[in-house]
């Protein structure tokens, strides 16, 4: 009997196995069977001959009477078209071509009678057109119609492919290691199965692969996407555990520190969310294991205020507190603003306040030398920086948090890299993201945090008003569009214009992945930087302070534009996508996307979030050549309808391959996911979430159930392992 850990190269012929691993990467008979067919055609009924529609999926009982080789029209060789009738003076014809017809051809003798299933085409001309089924599967038998309609309402399995093996040859290789499968140990305890009536693993994997109906396919995916919930939660039940050991240095608040003194002396009040979410961070900070907690909220909801209030709680406990930014462009307003809303009690302990040092990779020697001096000395309760923080000659005197902005732009290496610093115990760690996370993301990608939700917006948040320009639609549109921004710069404010590109392709920052344009798109390339800028100060915007701004200028030469245009020396700023977080010029009020429909979903939100910040009410204008009804006018237009981040989230994941999310975005990994859909399947995963969490509670390290254990390690690996921990 075949074990589901065996080599194919034991099971199958070379012909088969060698193709299934160089091509989909498949080499044991568990790998197979985890290949799920992408979908099911359906037979169809048993069609009578004289009831055949064209293009209609048929299946068709007939006699073989005669085979007749022709040649080929435009090139040499020939075909076999095989007569098939059914008692009744009906006819139609079977096409086969190549090698397929050589193997038809012995086996579809006259006299044979069997099953043919195809589409049905039409060929000639008036009363002479035929009847017509070009390649069609077929099944010889000699029983009963019974067995014919038992075959017919059977549906046919569709594979994922590749080039060099096709969807039927995987299917003859499932069915061979089906027949020889012996029994499989069953990763989900019957108790569990019994609660939910999921059907056992060898009855799923029998029926996915060979349903007999509708019936079949649905019990088994609902068993199927259970199992990947319920592994994933397992491993993310064992990460939280495994966390709560670690050792932590406690760092419990004061009443007369830092803390105590900046919230006397904030100029705002703070929301009931920012508290409430403080005091969770307030007491994980507190505790002899590390907080792992993850801090969502909408643009400009006061996120930063709540992390920076955590860094003072660490650096009033005697540690020092490490904030990464992805770029220079944020860790540099980072540090400003941390700077501003410290005031003196950040100038290094003159005043009894701490030193905040910023540690970004283009500093000159003798910056960075004194920044690398005060992170090592402690004299620097605060560092600021950016990937020059995970340099291995960068060293803390007592690294207690690490607050990372932004995460999904740092891979899991850099950010264990800069965890390790801590020295013997492990710091607290606080991620941060303004791209709001449906709960099923929640409790997937990031299934081992805690997670917070700052959803108010403070008090003085103007609204937004958003608007799709249809350029080619109504070109006056545009036109009226540069009125508007000459309109808001003649009110005393200032805009943002938007574009994809900086300049040259070549070399270019490209800033499309997370959407990209339409698929097969042959437009031309997306609007850069180096373009619009003196277009539109030489056109629309002529007489306006109009400066460029983007990722390839020298980091001094980036921070003078940010520092003139917060100041109001700049009435108009051309950049890229440098600008999407973090950046905050209360006076802005009006922003222009061209080419919108390049960008994502979240990442158009995230834009827009950088206006309507200081009580001015704000415009964002959306640029777009797509006409409407198409999918990218359609994501334009959700985002226009709505300034609901976790509504839009949610439209963002629906445009996007759940790999994407689980797989190369986080982990670097192809996703392991196979019929799981985070949206649709939000019972399945809470329900395993409880289910994984009771069981881990009571086995901590599955002995008593190596099966989900061994499951685990299989479907997920080492590295995938690896990936949690570090996470």
């Amino acid at each position: 009997m075949t074990r589901f850990d065996e080599p194919l190269t034991k099971v199958l012929d070379p012909k088969t196995a060698k193709p299934l691993e160089s091509s989909l990467n498949i080499t044991t008979v568990g790998e197979l069977l985890r290949h799920y067919p992408r979908r099911y055609a359906e037979r169809g009924e048993l069609t009578a001959l004289d009831a055949l529609e064209v293009d209609e999926h048929v299946t068709v009982v007939g006699e073989v009477s005669r085979l007749m080789r022709k040649p080929m029209r435009n090139r040499s060789g020939t075909w076999l078209e095989v007569e098939v009738v059914d008692g009744r003076r009906n006819t139609i014809y079977l096409s086969f071509f190549g090698k397929v017809s050589h193997m038809s051809e012995s086996r579809l003798k006259p006299g044979a009678r069997a099953m043919f299933s195809g589409k049905v085409g039409r060929f000639g001309r008036g009363d002479r057109a035929k009847w017509q089924l070009n390649h069609p599967e077929f099944e010889l038998f000699e029983e009963s119609e019974s067995t014919a309609a038992e075959f017919a309402a059977a549906p046919v399995p569709i594979y994922p492919a590749a080039n060099g093996i096709s969807s039927w040859v995987i299917r003859r290789a499932v069915a061979v290691v089906l027949d020889t499968l012996g029994p499989i140990p069953d990763p989900l305890p019957a108790d569990l199965r019994a609660r939910h009536r999921l059907t056992g693993l060898a009855e799923a994997l029998e029926a996915v692969h060979r349903p007999r109906d509708q019936g079949d396919i649905a019990r088994a995916r609902s068993r199927l996407k259970f199992d990947e919930a319920f592994v994933l939660q397992a491993v993310l039940a064992q990460r939280r555990q495994a966390a709560a050991a670690w050792p932590a240095t406690p760092r419990p608040r004061r009443d007369d520190g830092l803390l105590a003194d900046f919230d006397g002396r904030l100029p705002f009040q703070l929301t009931e969310g920012q508290v409430a979410v403080g005091e969770e961070i307030a007491a994980e900070l507190a505790s002899a294991h590390p907080m792992h907690r993850l801090l969502q909220g909408e643009v400009g909801a006061g996120k930063t205020v709540v992390a920076l209030r955590a860094m003072l709680q660490v650096v009033d406990a005697g540690g020092q507190a490490a904030l990464l930014a992805p770029t220079e462009v944020l860790a540099q307003q980072h540090h400003r603003s941390i700077t501003r809303m410290l005031g003196d009690l950040g100038t290094g302990g003159v005043f009894g306040g701490t030193t905040v040092t910023l540690l970004t990779g283009s500093m000159g020697a003798a910056a960075r030398r004194a920044a690398l001096l005060d992170a090592a000395s402690g004299a620097a309760g605060i560092v600021v920086g950016t990937h020059a923080l995970l340099q291995e000659h960068v060293q803390f005197a007592d690294l207690g948090l690490v607050v990372v902005d932004e995460q999904h732009r740092f891979g899991v290496e850099q950010r264990d890299a800069l965890r390790e610093k801590a020295g013997d115990g492990r710091p607290h760690v606080l991620v941060m993201t303004a791209t709001p996370i449906p709960r099923t993301v929640a409790m997937t990608v990031f299934g081992d945090l805690e997670v917070s939700t700052l959803s108010q917006l403070p008090s003085g948040r103007a609204p937004i008003t958003t608007h799709v320009v249809p350029a080619a639609e109504k070109p006056h549109y545009l036109e009226r569009t540069w009125e508007r921004v000459r309109e808001e710069v003649g009110l005393g404010r200032q805009a943002y214009i938007v574009c994809p590109r900086i300049g040259d392709l070549e070399g270019d920052e490209g800033d499309l992945g997370e959407s990209g344009a339409e698929a097969g798109d042959e437009r031309r390339p997306p609007l850069a930087v180096l373009e619009v800028a003196p277009m539109l100060a030489e056109g629309p915007l002529a007489g306006l302070r109009v400066q460029a701004l983007h990722g390839r200028l020298p980091p001094e030469e980036k921070d003078a534009v940010m520092r003139a245009f917060s100041k109001g020396e700049i009435d108009v700023m051309v950049a890229t996508t440098v600008i999407e977080v973090g950046v905050d010029v209360p006076n802005a009020s009006a922003m222009v996307i061209m080419d919108a429909d390049r960008f994502g979903v979240s990442q158009l939100h995230q834009l827009r979030g950088r206006v309507g910040r200081g009580g001015l009410p704000g415009l964002c204008l959306l640029v777009t050549e797509f006409p409407a009804g198409t999918p990218a006018r359609g994501r334009l237009d959700a985002v226009a309808a709505t300034l609901d981040g976790f509504e839009l989230s949610r439209v963002d994941l629906e445009q996007r391959r759940e790999g994407d999310v689980l797989g190369a975005a986080q982990s670097g990994r192809k996703s392991s996911l196979r019929m799981l859909q985070l949206l649709r399947d939000e019972d399945v995963i809470a329900t395993a979430r409880e289910e994984a969490a009771t069981l881990l509670t009571h086995d901590p390290e599955l002995q008593g159930n190596p099966a989900l254990k061994a499951e685990i390690d299989r479907l997920l690996g080492d590295e995938r392992a690896e990936y949690l921990e570090k996470t």
